[in-house]
């Protein structure tokens, strides 16, 4: 299948050249509209999509498990299909082909995914729990689309640690995302850490989050190495809802990653909080195309938002896009926008206390980066975000590269002295 040739279809060609159920009519019909993407979508302008469309895929159909594993707190997705479920960890995982579409959604591959998935992967929370979610990919050269719908019921509490494996998946598009359902007075935490290398599988990853009144998301993305990804998220905040979003992206050699996103003000006194951070290394390029609405039923909303970027050479490019879209004046709103290098001032600082140089650039860069995985309240996985993005930055991580990102400084001094 070649996805751009969809674009000239109409609702009812495309539900029958995809084999999509009638139910899915409002996916058809929102693709119909929107098209697909080309090179002059404002969505994917920096992301170098056409070669993705207009390639002749082969579509994966994941066959299901014969049996379902049990693990201690793992969910496992594997190529689209539930594989494992955890042991004594109140959560309903099942399969249905009935969901509530985002109808307002601006990503066309958002309803593609919803197209090509025959069902969706529900998950329910009814009480408060701490999973891990593992999406692993094993087909190389394929085209896996599939959704993950997420549930929480009314004052529950969760937290997801997202992981995305797929050594064995070169050169596979991955069309996926999640729509999350955050009820009343529920709090979502989910920590999505995901680590490309050169020639591995292409995610595109359309989210959808309904944040409730008097509701939370947190929401924590940790993106790094030489791969193409990217993350297209909506969120819908009601009366009182809270979404602190933070992005981490790190990416090197010819790397094409980030985020693009918007952020809705529906309900009165809703707040979002929404922090980018980018190191950019090689010829790499970094994305943050983000918006926040706030709605004339937005009265008293609370609305921040800003991206840094920092490139370590010159063949690096951040395209960084914050955006404000206001209808009413009683609100409180800022975004902002840093692209540059690193502070030479306190490269010399800390060269001057007798730290090589290499050495000081590598702890400036973790102090930018610690910020934003400092913020997770899960030690553990905090502690495992620190690993992941060391092996990423240098290809290690040890004890005294643990203690310098915690600002142990004077270990980090010793050790260059012993050199």
């Amino acid at each position: 299948m070649r996805p751009v040739l969809l674009g000239e279809l109409t609702p009812e060609e495309i539900l029958q050249e995809l084999g999509a159920a009638p139910t899915k009519s409002l996916a058809a019909r929102r693709l119909s509209e929107l098209k697909l993407p080309t090179r002059k979508s404002e969505a994917y302008r920096y992301f170098d999509i056409e070669p993705l469309m207009e390639h002749d895929w082969e579509i994966l159909r994941g066959e299901a498990p014969a049996a379902i594993g049990e693990t201690e707190r793992q969910i496992v997705i594997t190529d689209g299909r539930v594989t494992a479920l955890p042991s004594g960890v109140e959560v309903q995982v099942g399969c249905s082909d009935a969901i509530d579409i985002d109808g307002n959604h601006f990503d066309p591959l958002y309803y593609l995914g919803h197209l090509l998935s025959p069902e969706v992967i529900s998950i329910r929370f009814k009480q408060d729990a701490k999973v891990t979610l593992v999406h692993r990919f094993t087909r190389p050269g394929r085209l896996l689309a599939y959704r993950t719908a997420l549930y929480l019921d009314a004052n529950v509490h969760v937290q997801i640690d997202e992981r995305y494996e797929g050594e064995e998946a070169c050169g596979a598009l991955i069309l996926g995302g999640y729509d999350a359902f955050v009820a009343r007075d529920a709090t979502l935490t989910l920590i999505k850490d995901e680590t490309l290398k050169e020639g591995d599988y292409t995610p595109i990853l359309s989210h959808r989050i309904k944040v409730d009144s008097q509701a939370a998301c947190r929401l924590h993305t940790f993106d790094f190495g030489e791969g193409a990804g990217l993350q297209l998220l909506r969120a819908e905040l009601h009366e009182n809802a809270r979404i602190d979003a933070d992005h981490l992206l790190y990416a090197t050699d010819h790397a094409r990653r980030g985020t693009v996103s918007q952020i809705v003000h529906i309900g009165q006194s809703s707040v979002s909080e929404q922090r980018a951070k980018n190191i950019l290394a090689d010829k790499a390029r970094g994305i943050f195309d983000a918006l926040i609405k706030v709605e004339h039923t937005g009265k008293y909303a609370k609305a921040h938002q800003n991206s840094k970027a920092i490139l370590l050479n010159d063949g690096a490019y951040m395209a960084s896009k914050p955006q404000l879209e206001i209808y009413i004046d009683d609100l409180e709103a800022s975004h902002g926008s840093t692209t540059g290098q690193l502070d030479e001032a306190q490269l010399f600082y800390l060269r001057s206390r007798g730290i090589a140089k290499e050495e000081a650039r590598k702890m400036l860069i973790l102090a930018f980066a610690n910020e934003l995985i400092d913020a997770i309240g899960d030690e553990t996985l905090r502690e495992r975000i620190h690993a992941s993005f060391e092996n990423a930055y240098w290809g290690a991580t040890n004890v005294t590269c643990m203690e310098t990102c915690h600002g142990c400084e004077s270990l980090a001094v010793e050790d260059t002295a012993k050199q």
